[in-house]
């Protein structure tokens, strides 16, 4: 990897407080381009505050952070335009298709009404949803929904995407499935993935670094060795 090329996410003393609890302390984090990084740990260890922070849907009660080049908090509206977000729970209207979907996400993004068009099929045609395109979203499985909400996350390109337990409810094949998609991202179209996890094997099997959360702090774990 280019160590010349500026990291695709940098945070240092990043915090985030409710009331006199803090969710998250001060946390410092470098994510190279191009790499996938996972944040594991259990329920309440502050990962999702850190990726709504990350993703300015949360303002931080400290600290600083840039997402691709981007300050989180004196540009967000830039930091928007240059990230990809895939939350817990899927944002689906469950009454449109997944190429209506598609479509309206490309005109969001200040896409013509044909490079709308052919970035949804392009989309379609990478997640292998071609058959599926026009059903309603309510009627596909939990797998192919998933799917969609990705392909959503990636219709403007973006140079950094989050992924706050993706994988959580799915089953394995439907798991495994989303691994290889994910893989693909990241080696074939240079990708920064941010994804966290409760799952010791999917960090294994996707990130090239990881970090545990442990009550809001951050302790750095070489690929491969235990979290506990």
């Amino acid at each position: 990897m280019d160590r010349t090329t500026p990291p695709a996410i940098r945070v240092a003393g990043l915090g985030r407080d409710f009331g006199d609890r803090s969710a998250v302390h001060q946390l410092d984090l470098q994510v190279n381009a191009g790499e996938v990084y996972g944040l594991l740990g259990p329920n309440g260890s502050g990962k999702s505050t850190t990726v709504r922070m990350l993703t300015t849907m949360l303002r931080p009660s400290r600290g600083t952070a840039h997402v691709a080049g981007a300050d989180i908090t004196r540009d967000p509206e830039t930091v928007r335009r240059r990230i990809g977000i895939v939350l817990q729970e899927t944002a689906l209207d469950p009454l449109m298709s997944a190429r209506e979907l598609l479509y309206l996400q490309g005109r969001l993004q200040s896409f013509t009404t044909r490079q709308a068009r052919d970035r949804g099929a392009e989309l379609l045609a990478s997640f292998s949803m071609e058959k599926f395109a026009d059903t309603p979203v309510s009627r596909l499985s939990g797998g192919q929904r998933r799917r969609v909400d990705l392909a959503v996350a990636l219709v403007q390109r973006p140079l950094v995407l989050f992924l706050d337990e993706p994988t959580t409810g799915l089953d394995p094949v439907s798991r495994r499935r989303l691994w290889e998609e994910i893989r693909t991202l990241s080696a074939g179209h240079r990708v920064t993935v941010l994804l966290t996890t409760q799952y010791l094997e999917e960090a294994d099997q996707l990130c090239d670094r990881v970090g545990i959360l442990r009550e809001g702090r951050l302790a750095t774990t070489p690929k491969g060795e235990s979290a506990a």
